[in-house]
């Protein structure tokens, strides 16, 4: 299906404390406002629910609620921060990491966790309207042009688009090398649904020490609680056992571990949080584009968040760690990379389909 799309040119000047409707088409309505911080927010209802957007800072999802149901991570920030400092403003649901680094970067690294994308200043922003194979959509892109002398030059392009009475979001994201000479690229889609107890998670990853590898590079010793002790012990013996963590389980420090994924027979994978009243957060990617798979979480007075899967394509142990690895991918002069996920809410009617989907690719034992 041919993709028809039209285009609105975002400006700061468009955003006020004021919320401001600036579009609706085929049951969607996109309005502009700006949250007590200053930052500007673009928000989407579809009818049955919303998404927050940063169209100038990182082009963040910043919160999404669907069908009266909030998916994003809990934290100390109502509001996001005017900000470039990664844990300054910590608390979206979607965040895009990368491109030159990321991760968490060791001592001798030199670049900031997860990169210049998270918060990166967009000076251009699209409000997309259109159609697709999916129906009636709206959305949001833009261009990030990351440039340093003698270093880096690339530009960066990011979609995020939500259908008419849909719970599903779409993003993809196009980096392109525009330097002379070869770019080590790396990227992380970070995902932060908030993990809900009495949850099954539902994933293609084998259920024993072959699918999982927990994260060996801690912080230092004396920030390790007892309790974190005895459950990183429990789940190295048994990594499955993170399925299953009751309410008052705490998570602090962050558990973080990179699996091994299948995928179905068209080149996805999917996982779940299947929640007890049937419905589901999920996210669906492509491994023959996001080869490596990290789950995170943590759970504390301050932030409830669970990385459900966080596709990327290295594992999340910073540059030099990864480039040790061969993890890094690199882009010719010219070259551009393309990604793409799904993620979101299911209704209780569409669960058993992805689960039925997500068995079939275990057994299938296609790992990538």
């Amino acid at each position: 299906m041919k993709l028809d799309v039209a285009t609105i040119t975002l400006l700061p000047e468009q955003f006020s404390r004021a919320e401001t409707v600036i579009a609706s088409y085929a049951g969607l309505t996109a309005s502009t406002f700006r949250y007590s911080t200053g930052v500007a927010g673009l928000r989407i209802d579809n009818g049955v629910g919303t998404m927050e957007l940063l169209p100038f800072q990182g082009q963040q999802i910043w919160d999404a609620t669907f069908n009266g149901r909030r998916l994003t991570m809990g934290s100390m920030f109502d509001e996001p921060e005017p900000t470039q400092a990664y844990l300054g403003t910590y608390g979206a649901l979607f965040l895009h990491c990368g491109a030159t680094a990321m991760g968490n970067p060791s001592p001798a690294d030199n670049h900031p966790p997860h990169g210049e994308l998270p918060n990166a200043l967009y000076h251009g922003a699209e409000l997309l309207i259109g159609e697709d194979e999916h129906g009636p959509f709206m959305g949001l892109s833009g261009r990030f042009r990351h440039k340093v002398a003698f270093t880096h030059n690339y530009v960066a392009t990011p979609t995020v688009r939500l259908h008419a009475g849909s719970s599903k979001i779409h993003a993809e994201i196009e980096i392109k090398n525009l330097k002379g000479s070869p770019m080590d690229l790396m990227y992380l889609a970070h995902v932060n649904f908030r993990y809900v107890p009495g949850g099954r998670i539902v994933d293609t990853v084998a259920d024993d020490q072959t699918g999982y590898r927990i994260r060996s590079l801690l912080p230092p010793e004396e920030t390790l609680t007892d309790e974190y002790k005895v459950l990183r012990k429990a789940a190295l013996a048994d990594p499955g056992l993170h399925k299953h963590l009751d309410a008052t389980q705490r998570v602090e420090p962050e558990l973080v571990m990179a699996m091994d994924v299948a995928a179905d027979p068209s080149g996805w994978s999917h996982a779940l949080q299947v929640l007890e009243d049937g419905t589901a957060d999920f996210i669906s990617y492509r491994p023959d584009e996001l080869s490596h798979a990290i789950r995170w979480m943590v759970r504390n007075s301050d932030q409830e968040a669970f990385g459900l899967v966080l596709p990327a394509t290295a594992e999340a142990d910073g540059y030099l760690a990864e480039k040790a690895k061969g993890n890094l991918r690199q882009l010719l002069p010219g070259e551009s990379w393309r990604c793409q996920l799904v993620f979101g809410a299911l209704a209780a009617s569409e669960v058993p389909a992805y689960e039925r989907v997500i068995d079939a690719a275990r057994e299938g034992q296609r790992p990538v």
